[in-house]
């Protein structure tokens, strides 16, 4: 009788090879597409791609190279700064949509990876403000709204 660890997900769908395709797929779509690109610094993707591959990895089973280098993964805090808003979300889960049917997994494993990557997407939504407004790569934007209101004027001053 053999004792055999079960295969985690990682390894179930090809390891690192896989997730390096996901995650190429992915960045393709949002490299020609105005509102994502936007959230992204870098000159190339290069950096958010290494970031995403390493935190999908670590998340299915497989190394754990993306706490090792960045510590606790924090997805809300670390999207806290870019205005994630329902148009945001769709437009990345259409592109995740693409990549991952790139992958042609096997019915379920596919069907379990779409399914954590709606609920991680969902979840990323910070703001219901649209496009444009609020939140953006560099903290938030000169033209949004006021964070804070202003202070009350003296009624007897002369305004």
């Amino acid at each position: 009788m053999t004792d055999a660890t079960p295969l985690s997900f990682y390894e179930e769908v090809g390891g690192h090879e896989t997730f390096v395709r996901l995650v190429d797929a992915f960045y393709r779509g949002v490299a020609e597409d105005d509102v994502l690109r936007a959230m992204y610094p870098e000159e190339d993707f290069g950096p958010a791609r290494q970031r995403l591959t390493l935190f999908l990895e670590q998340y299915w089973g497989g190394p754990g190279t993306y706490s090792q280098e960045r510590g606790h993964p924090r997805l809300r805090m670390r999207h806290a700064a870019f205005h994630v808003n329902p148009d945001a979300r769709d437009r990345w889960l259409a592109h995740m949509r693409v990549a991952v049917d790139e992958l042609q997994l096997p019915p379920l494993q596919e069907a379990t990876l779409w399914d954590y990557l709606q609920r991680a997407a969902f979840a990323m939504v910070n703001t219901f403000e649209p496009t444009g407004i609020g939140p953006a790569a560099h903290g938030r934007a000169t033209t949004s709204l006021p964070l804070t209101a202003p202070p009350p004027t003296d009624p007897g001053s002369s305004h």
